[in-house]
């Protein structure tokens, strides 16, 4: 297949933007990408001509929920502790598989209809089997894995003990980690005051046997949590995950707002990334994290837009779009420009999960996994340069605008044409789902 764009925005390390562009895809994989008055005889291969679209890498989020997306708009203008024990885990404690599969359905589709080609996602307690089967189905990449939880005094229903939380997780990456080649499992313990010292310490070890996983985690997002953390264990919570063995190169951590200079150094010394979650972080109150300074430090710094109850959406876009403002009046308007915030949405999102060899850039040899999106609506500039092209997509681009979605070279999402789901059906659904879920609270 060749498929011919107006622009193509590589994010390779030469920051190339090709004007009038093809890439050609076979088996999947980028084979060539350049100039469309280079390309020569396109033979009888399949043409898809979006010349008046602009094709990037597919956008990648390590930090969802994909669980929670069933509950949006239903636990509103609460902070991070309240928000957990008298909206979230009443709730994900209440799912059965059939709430939970209709949640996840809900998410993809949002996520592949914005553009979003990867995840990470953090799941709930039980019935993780279902986020694996709806994540394959879907055609998108990810790492996932059920939430881990051995300790909770918030809500004491909504955990399990330790001994059976190692064993069905060791089962599930067993049966889930990379069998589909697009799909690998991430150890999720949730938050140090969820999981006790031995599970922290069991996964991190259990993570090792299987190649390519992830560790994943919440860290540092509420000043009431690292308050726990420190009357608990008499350590910072950076601090206490790393002397859990939970801070590697493999490691995803969540949030990351409120770290001291110490907490800073560790994360790179152990090259571990942050995946920064701003409408979250608003919403919730938790906080701003200190972005520039991390990039400056060298940590490696990814964009996720959480759960939707705490967002309420799942645009990779909008996600973007906050990352680069809220961090102007803190630090200047030259903190974190449209480029830099592409790339954490795109390559260093890759670089975040190890898979920077896949995916995350438009280059000969990397996974066909991008999107095609109009940069020619009314509310973009008129100008044309490479920078605007950058401002066009971070400061007024939409999910509207993502016309194709394509993973693995294959079209999951094209606008007005495919989705994954009926849309009409899904949400007829959904709300039945929710109401069964409610009288189980």
């Amino acid at each position: 297949m060749i498929v011919f764009a107006k622009n193509i925005i590589t994010m390779d390390a030469g920051r190339r933007i090709i004007r009038d562009g093809y890439i050609r895809i076979t088996d999947g994989v980028i084979s060539s990408v350049g100039e469309r008055s280079s390309l020569g005889d396109t033979g009888n291969e399949q043409i898809l001509d979006a010349s008046g679209l602009t094709l990037l890498p597919g956008f990648i989020q390590p930090h969802i929920h994909l669980c929670q997306t069933l509950f949006r708009g239903m636990a509103d203008n609460l902070e991070l502790l309240d928000w957990l024990q008298l909206r979230i885990f009443p709730y994900e404690n209440a799912h059965s598989k059939s709430s939970l599969r209709v949640s996840a359905r809900l998410g993809i589709n949002e996520l592949l209809k914005g553009g979003t080609t990867t995840i990470l996602d953090m799941g709930t307690l039980r019935h993780q089997e279902v986020i694996f089967e709806e994540l394959t189905a879907s055609g998108m990449r990810a790492f996932a894995g059920k939430c881990m939880m051995d300790e909770n005094t918030l809500y004491p229903a909504f955990r399990n003990d330790t001994r059976a939380e190692m064993e069905e997780t060791y089962s599930l990456a067993k049966e889930f980690h990379f069998k589909n080649p697009r799909i690998g499992y991430g150890f999720a313990p949730r938050f140090a005051l969820s999981c006790s010292n031995a599970l922290l310490k069991e996964t991190a070890e259990l993570q090792k046997d299987f190649p390519e996983s992830i560790l994943h985690t919440h860290a540092s997002e509420n000043k009431s949590e690292i308050e726990e953390v420190r009357r608990r264990y008499g350590k910072e919570n950076i601090d206490y995950l790393d002397s859990t063995g939970m801070l590697t190169g493999k490691s995803v951590l969540a949030h990351c707002i409120h770290l001291n200079d110490n907490e800073i150094k560790t994360l790179k010394e152990r090259n571990s990334a942050v995946c920064h979650c701003p409408s979250s972080n608003l919403k919730l109150s938790s906080g701003i994290a200190n972005i520039p300074r991390y990039l400056k430090e060298g940590i490696k710094v990814s964009i996720g837009a959480d759960g939707a109850p705490c967002n309420n959406n799942l645009s990779a876009l909008i996600e973007g779009r906050l990352a680069a403002l809220i961090q102007k009046p803190l630090h200047g308007p030259l903190s974190m420009d449209a480029f830099t915030v592409l790339k954490l949405m795109t390559i260093d999102g890759a670089a975040a999960l190890g898979i920077d060899g896949v995916t995350g850039s438009i280059e000969t040899g990397k996974k066909a996994d991008f999107i095609l999106i109009n940069l020619n609506t009314y509310n973009k500039s008129v100008y044309d340069s490479d920078e605007s092209i950058y401002s066009g997509l971070i400061y007024s681009g939409g999910d509207a605008d993502v016309e194709f979605t394509f993973v693995d070279g294959n079209c999951v999402y094209q606008k007005d044409v495919k989705e994954v789901y009926d849309q009409a059906e899904l949400l007829s659904e959904a709300k039945m789902e929710l109401k069964s879920l409610l009288n189980r609270v």
